[in-house]
């Protein structure tokens, strides 16, 4: 994929723009409105955050038909639309003790019915610690989910996330100790 003279440069800029407490979604609008390129400055924003290039070229070709829904103008909503389909981040890769975390906090959401679309970005992210603490206050409706699968799939992820030296150690430990007792609860009826 040819992306034309200036890449280099865009990607440099965004990088220093970033550096100097820019969003990303400010650094595309404010790039895409200067130069019109705005699959060019896709990729550059998506480059100086460090998104691998191979990821990057596939997120723009996801959203790239969504261009021709803007106007020359409209960068910022287009810039919003980005962000808001997490076009712009950077997946974190897990060691295999997060791994294991992740995926029983995947299986929690499973057995919960879903959650939020706005967590998927803190998965990629390896936010497990804000997933835990937020599925930690869960609380069940009539004929949702699966109590007994969720509150065992959290006890264990809590297990896990105390079992590492922290500097949230209490919240998780409290996290842990609400898991433990509705996993009591629902064993006892």
């Amino acid at each position: 994929m040819t992306h034309g003279e200036g890449e280099g440069a865009l990607v440099l800029e965004a990088q220093e723009m970033l550096a100097a407490g820019q969003s990303d979604e400010e650094v595309f609008a404010e790039l895409a409105a200067r130069t019109g390129k705005w699959g060019v400055c896709l990729l550059a924003v998506c480059l100086a955050l460090g998104v691998p290039r191979t990821d990057a070229e596939a997120r723009l070709r996801e959203v790239e038909p969504l261009f021709s829904d803007f106007a020359l103008g409209e960068e910022e909503d287009l810039a919003f639309l980005l962000r808001f389909g997490h076009v712009f981040i950077v997946d974190r890769v897990l060691e295999e003790h997060e791994e294991r975390i992740r995926d029983l906090l995947g299986t929690a959401a499973g057995a919960r019915g879903g959650y939020p679309g706005g967590l998927l970005a803190w998965f990629r992210t390896g936010e497990l610690t804000k997933i835990f603490l937020y599925f930690a206050k869960t609380r069940f409706r009539d004929g949702r989910g699966s109590p007994p699968d969720f509150w065992a799939a959290m006890t264990a992820a809590g297990e896990l996330l105390a079992s590492q030296d922290r500097p949230d150690h209490e919240e998780v430990t409290a996290g842990l100790e609400r898991c433990r007792t509705q996993a009591a609860a629902i064993s006892a009826k």
